[in-house]
């Protein structure tokens, strides 16, 4: 009952052997589950069942959260129509039966044009089981959450080899050794030069606070993509993809059509007052008393992050402030419906668009209006159903902000936005 049309494919898998990697297990051999460079080596192969044609209804969240100023878990909810009552927990003669229990793998992919997109990869938390009387078949709603509950569930101490001196990325990857997360789970970079950590703490914490300290401290983005994989940006790549190579969407024919636009002009975002204080450090703070004057006082208080420096702490409070020290109406998001008529570039931008890829978006409203943004996408949203197959793309302005040569965005002298910055 899954979605077909438009030469859009969806398929959802789920693996119900344990362990945090996703794939075939790599068995010596074995034709299929053998294959060097695409299985997982592990002790037997995974238990994965095709769930495709049972799924009825599909719903994915993810991204960063303006408002917390950070990216979340991505969470997904698949509705499963049980027409045998295997689904049934207590059904000793289903197939699936003792496995329906929590912690099991869950994937959500899309195939189109020869290409196959991941929309989730994640482990389940709960089946929740329901039998309405008045209906003949049961349904099953699978929720899931990606890696980011895995390591909110780890605890850390004293890691194993965090020096003072260490870069943000080794720091990460010190972590996620910690609590053994799969190796081949991972892409991440290592971290800026100017954002140098102090000796871990050896504090008791989660694996995802210490990992997330770490994160703030670059000022860099961590965050689980589609296919499972932990993901670590630096800020300098960050701010390198800012204005770069956009695609354009519009409603006027000049790029790609949405079906749905949401506008903001609010205070929510504003940030004009910082203070930021290293472990051990003393407290470092940057405000912007023009924004203060005009908003009244925006403030973020961050304490006991692993840098080294109280020079770090202090860049790390001008940034953050010249990056969020104004306001002008933001587009929060767009949606595009990829059961639109002759809409390749949509179908292909909707699935495979990434975190800080570039959209440069036009609007024309009533009356003529023109509103026009050049915007990182921040997050991708799914509602699929048999019959229905809308994406939501988040947007906003880069989460740090830095001066780019010879971009007429990210290059202007005396921004008045706040969009160029010459950061640290």
């Amino acid at each position: 009952m899954s979605y077909q049309a438009n030469g859009v494919t969806v398929n959802v898998t789920i693996d119900f052997s344990s362990g945090a990697a996703f794939g075939y297990s790599l068995i010596l051999n074995d034709p299929i589950h053998g294959v060097l460079g695409q299985n997982v080596l592990a002790d037997a192969a995974s238990n994965v069942v095709d769930v495709s044609n049972q799924a009825g209804k599909i719903s994915i969240r993810g991204g960063y959260n303006l408002f917390q100023d950070q990216f979340q878990a991505a969470t997904a909810k698949i509705r499963i129509y049980d027409q045998t009552g295997n689904w049934n927990p207590q059904n000793v003669s289903s197939p699936y039966y003792p496995n329906l229990v929590p912690m099991r793998k869950i994937r959500v992919s899309a195939s189109y044009a020869g290409n196959t997109y991941y929309l989730f990869s994640g482990y389940i938390t709960a089946y929740n089981y329901t039998y309405p009387t008045d209906q003949v078949i049961a349904y099953l709603d699978i929720e899931a959450s990606d890696g980011f509950r895995l390591m909110q569930l780890a605890n850390v101490t004293t890691l194993a080899g965090t020096p003072s001196g260490q870069d943000t990325g080794t720091r990460i990857n010190t972590i996620l050794n910690d609590i053994a997360w799969p190796s081949n789970l991972r892409q991440i970079e290592t971290g800026g030069t100017e954002s140098i950590c102090q000796a871990d703490p050896a504090t008791a914490r989660t694996a995802l606070q210490a990992i997330k300290n770490v994160e703030f401290t670059e000022q860099g983005a961590f965050y689980m993509n589609g296919e499972g994989n932990a993901v670590f940006r630096s800020r300098q790549y960050i701010i390198n993809k800012n204005g770069k190579n956009p695609t354009l969407y519009s409603n006027d024919g000049t790029g790609i059509n949405y079906s749905g636009i949401v506008f903001a002009n609010d205070d929510k975002t504003i940030i004009n007052d910082a203070i930021i204080t290293n472990i051990g450090g003393t407290a470092q703070e940057s405000y912007n008393q023009a924004s203060i004057d005009k908003y009244f006082q925006h403030s973020i208080n961050q304490n006991n992050l692993v840098g080294l420096t109280d020079s770090d702490a202090l860049n790390i409070a001008k940034i953050y402030v010249a990056s969020r020290a104004t306001n002008s109406i933001r587009i929060d998001s767009i949606t595009l419906d990829l059961n639109t008529l002759n809409y390749p570039a949509g179908i292909t931008a909707a699935l495979a668009t990434d975190y800080f890829d570039t959209m440069a978006i036009t609007n024309v409203g009533q009356g003529g209006t023109v509103i026009q943004k050049t915007l990182q996408n921040l997050g991708q949203s799914y509602e699929i159903t048999p019959n229905t197959f809308n994406v939501t793309l988040t947007t906003g302005q880069p989460i740090v902000a830095g001066f780019i040569l010879n971009s007429t965005i990210y290059g202007v002298i005396g921004d008045p936005l706040g969009e160029s910055v010459l950061a640290y």
